[in-house]
């Protein structure tokens, strides 16, 4: 639609008002309704956002060891300028437009705190190179037949899952639940979501969507805007459904695999398939692979943000715990598809569901073009076998702290992101994990109350 056109509909939309959002460096949303009046005189100007949007946790804590905002600057509004081309219509909420916006000044210099306009760097570097990346995330997560006030009532233990058993691709849950399962994929579609696949995964409740590829920040986009919509479509049907990476000890992870290719954009070709190659990989797509193997230990915390995520990253539980490459096998933690044209693209299994979907979509794309930009080569073998065996090429570190002060102090994280957005960044992460460290956790009740 054009610029008039979209005026028009929201004018015209019987609400009277707008829907906004930005997304914070957990890549929650953020947002408000605004007028519609007042979004005609903002349209191409800016809108205040208080920017605690950066200077608090997703549990709305303070952090107490940032620069960019906290008490010291007394929480000022940031500007932030909407992108009209996110323009969607909520279809769960009569059609109401609704905007993503970005953090930047009036001479559109951007916060380096804000995760789309990293993306947007990334983004530039890449097409600085003569590439157009092609990207989309693919998400697991469970589903509860639960609200928020009973969750929380319940302490989030015990909690009734969707369906129960292990049900995996399965046609009969799919069925069982159809009402909610069809609304998914209708509404999301609507909402500018394109779905490719939908299905039951194996867990209780759980269940596992692939969205269609995209240009890289419209993936982004589509995969930020997926996690929020799933759960307002889920609230309607009486559903609780999250993004955790690992809800349980006894049941698999969820994952938020990136799949990924580089396209010449003057011939629109698939530059990471060779026809003459044996593996039908060209040398670009191992470069890309080598710069991600090499870059991965530098920027986990991009991919794996929470505490949580590291529980998901055990062996045997059908996610990576080490630094291999492999065509078309799932043990490994970068999974070569070069079957074909179209569709030859890299998978990025370490990414889990709770990422931040622009800071995980730029690790990825920001360690591929380092390989390249490097001229690293391939080396190391493609793992045939078991993954989780093959140790010699490096582990993943294994937890959030320790993969925190991996980065924090690494030139390569800093060459690839800037110095600021490291700093920042990695505070966070050391904040996440000293609320964790202050916690006494129910294994701990459980394991010395009595007996020590």
């Amino acid at each position: 639609m054009t610029v008039q056109e979209i005026l028009a509909y929201v004018k015209q939309h019987p609400s009277g008002k707008v829907k906004v959002a930005v997304a914070d460096i957990d890549g929650v949303l953020r947002g408000k309704y605004i007028a519609a009046e007042k979004f005609a005189t903002i349209v191409e100007g800016r809108i205040g956002f208080c920017d605690v949007t950066f200077g608090w946790d997703m549990g709305d804590v303070a952090y107490d060891n940032v620069k960019f905002t906290g008490w010291h600057t007394g929480y000022p509004d940031a500007l932030v300028k909407l992108d009209l081309s996110t323009f969607r219509k909520i279809p769960w909420e009569n059609e109401v437009p609704f905007f993503l916006g970005d953090f930047v000044d009036e001479s559109d210099v951007p916060a380096y705190t804000c995760p789309r306009q990293l993306l947007r760097k990334v983004l530039a570097d890449t097409e600085q190179q003569g590439f157009l990346p092609y990207f989309s995330q693919e998400f697991e997560w469970f589903n509860f037949s639960e609200t928020p006030e009973s969750a929380a009532q319940k302490g989030y233990h015990q909690l009734t899952p969707l369906t129960p058993g292990m049900f995996g691709y399965s046609i009969l849950r799919s069925s069982l639940k159809n009402d909610y399962m069809t609304d998914l994929f209708d509404l999301l579609c609507r909402f500018g979501i394109p779905i490719e696949g939908l299905h039951t995964e194996t867990g209780p409740g759980v269940y596992e969507a692939a969205i269609k590829y995209a240009p890289v920040l419209q993936a982004a986009d589509q995969a930020v805007l997926f996690k929020t919509a799933v759960k307002e479509i889920a609230y309607r049907h009486g559903i609780m459904a999250t993004f955790m990476a690992k809800f349980s000890e006894d049941l698999p992870g969820c994952s938020g695999h990136v799949h990924q290719s580089l396209w010449d954009k003057e011939s629109k070709k698939n530059l990471f398939y060779e026809e003459a190659d044996p593996d039908k990989m060209s040398e670009l797509m191992k470069s890309y692979i080598a710069g991600q193997l090499f870059c991965l230990p530098h920027i986990l915390p991009l991919i794996a943000p929470t505490v949580n995520s590291y529980k998901r990253l055990v062996e045997g539980a059908w996610a990576p715990t080490t630094l291999t490459w492999g065509i078309d096998n799932r043990t490994v933690a970068l999974r070569a598809l070069p079957g074909s044209k179209k569709a030859a693209r890299l998978e990025t299994r370490v990414v889990g569901s709770d990422t931040n979907p622009y800071l995980a979509l730029s690790a990825c794309l920001a360690a591929g073009l380092y390989g390249i930009k490097h001229q690293l080569k391939l080396t190391q073998p493609a793992t045939a076998g078991n993954g989780y065996q093959e140790i010699a090429y490096g582990v993943l570190p294994h937890n959030l702290h320790e993969a925190t002060q991996l980065m924090k102090h690494s030139a390569v994280a800093k060459e690839l992101f800037g110095a600021d957005f490291v700093e920042h960044f990695s505070l966070t992460r050391e904040w996440e994990w000293k609320q964790y460290a202050n916690v006494v956790t129910d294994w701990e009740l459980k394991r010395y109350f009595e007996i020590i």
